[in-house]
């Protein structure tokens, strides 16, 4: 399906955005933390065209029909299902003060949906570039992270935090985003696993997980009831060596799990960017494993597939694995000898038949740049 076929017209331009593998640091973004993801060279491209009249007609290769609506009659929940996206994406640069202007939007993606991959992200950015090139409009990558990020909060109606749209924005390839969600910072840790004779193996597991319901957000309530326990502006204001402290003043136990995961899992990220930055990646696998310990037993975010397939993978020989997303389905991550990728994927398919879960596919996990205009 080409624009032309589309809008009966030709294009002024094409932008994509990634999507993005966590490498560790799960759920720690909201609570002010660490995390350390790479771009995929999955990408979400979408394609646009200008139009005078205020208004923005979106289309998808996935989806039937055409959805348009007026830039100024934009309000929360006024575009629903998957074209809610570029509508908030449209929403938030007009809340912002961009004259971004009416346009035609075709929307393509090799990026899997569902596949906690952050689909939902890399179309926000790409839609957002798109609007803001169409009109020539410079904006930080950074800047534009955050306004995506208000739009899937404001609009959509997620709650996620900032991680998703850092990495689609401001990864950059061959590289870890090494992101201080606190201090606002980055930095770009050289990650190349195939000069070690490694893989990154990723894994989806087919259980598709959605962020709009309640067990992402019970978990971020959690989170804030704990940090208002304690006195504290966020879960990252507990240091390390103070979390016996922290957790004997807390009363419930849910809560007492849900910090040890979150201030564990920010220490696990300093250890690996650490051991990254010292060229030792080797070592990084066993912080895989222990984030997917946390994860399952103290997050409790994961589900059967998940947990199998980081199970076998280590059985197989893997150096270390673990979930990696919101949870509740989506993908695991294994960190592999490089010619052991395809008897660890074989391994993971076998134990997938005999539980008769849904057959799994693999991703290539070569770190890749952010957010770009194509064409």
């Amino acid at each position: 399906m080409s624009f032309q076929d589309v809008f009966g017209t030709a294009p002024d331009g094409s932008w994509s955005a990634p999507g993005r593998v966590n490498l560790i640091g799960e759920h720690t973004d909201y609570n002010d933390g660490l995390v350390l993801p790479i771009a995929l060279p999955n990408r979400i491209v979408v394609t646009a065209s200008q139009r005078d009249d205020g208004r923005i007609a979106v289309a998808s290769s996935g989806h039937k029909g055409i959805t348009e609506f007026a830039i100024d009659e934009l309000t929360p929940g006024s575009v629903s299902d998957w074209a809610a996206y570029p509508a908030g994406a449209a929403w938030i640069l007009r809340e912002s003060g961009y004259a971004i202007g009416g346009a035609n939007l075709l929307v393509d993606s090799d990026l899997p949906s569902g596949a906690g991959l952050s689909s939902s992200a890399a179309l926000l950015c790409a839609t957002s570039v798109a609007l803001l090139g169409l009109r020539g409009i410079e904006v930080d990558p950074a800047e534009v992270a955050r306004l995506a990020q208000r739009a899937e909060n404001q609009y959509v109606g997620a709650p996620v935090g900032l991680m998703d749209q850092m990495a689609s924005m401001c990864c950059t390839a061959g590289h870890a985003l090494y992101f201080d969600i606190r201090a606002m910072s980055t930095d770009q840790i050289p990650f190349d696993p195939a000069a070690d004779d490694l893989a990154l193996l990723v894994v989806d597991v087919k259980a598709p997980h959605r962020h709009v319901d309640g067990e992402y957000a019970a978990r971020r309530k959690s989170c804030e009831q704990a940090a208002a326990e304690l006195g504290v502006p966020a879960l990252r204001s507990i240091a390390y060596d103070d979390l016996d402290d922290a957790l004997a003043r807390l009363s419930d136990d849910v809560v007492r799990r849900r910090v040890r995961h979150v201030v564990t899992e920010i220490r696990r990220v300093e250890d690996a960017v650490a051991l990254m930055r010292a060229g030792r990646l080797q070592e990084v696998g066993p912080l895989f494993t222990a984030s997917h310990a946390s994860l399952r037993d103290d997050f409790e975010i994961t589900v059967p597939e998940l947990d199998v397939a980081v199970d076998t993978a280590l059985e197989a020989g893997a150096l270390g694995a673990r979930m990696t997303g919101g949870g509740f389905g989506g993908c695991i991550i294994a960190l592999v000898a490089a010619d052991a990728a395809e008897s660890v994927l074989a391994a993971i398919e076998k134990a997938f038949a005999e539980h008769g879960f849904t057959p799994p596919s693999a991703l290539a996990a070569t770190p890749s740049a952010g957010a770009s205009r194509l064409t």
